[in-house]
């Protein structure tokens, strides 16, 4: 399965790089984001190093089937807008 990183998890005023929200494909409702909670998320740095950064489905984000995600380290701005997999 596939997301799309949506943006960091933000307040006014801060970000929080380690918190992601990501829009899953075929999530629209927050039933069936619920049953992604605790699934794992993992993203490929771009470059001839092919790092990969993993995280983990926390949280339903909204109404829509948004969800959050924490990584084990910050992912970098040039995440957003880019493909995640979910598994």
């Amino acid at each position: 399965m596939e997301g799309i990183i949506v943006s960091f998890r933000r307040g006014r005023t801060t970000q929080n790089t380690r918190q992601m929200i990501i829009l899953v494909e075929g999530v629209d409702s927050k039933e069936k984001a619920e049953k992604l909670v605790g699934k794992s998320v993992s993203w490929q740095t771009p470059g001839k190093n092919n790092k990969s950064l993993n995280g983990k489905i926390t949280a339903v984000h909204g109404g829509k089937g948004a969800v959050r995600s924490i990584w084990e380290t910050g992912v970098p701005g040039q995440a957003l807008g880019t493909k995640v997999k979910v598994e």
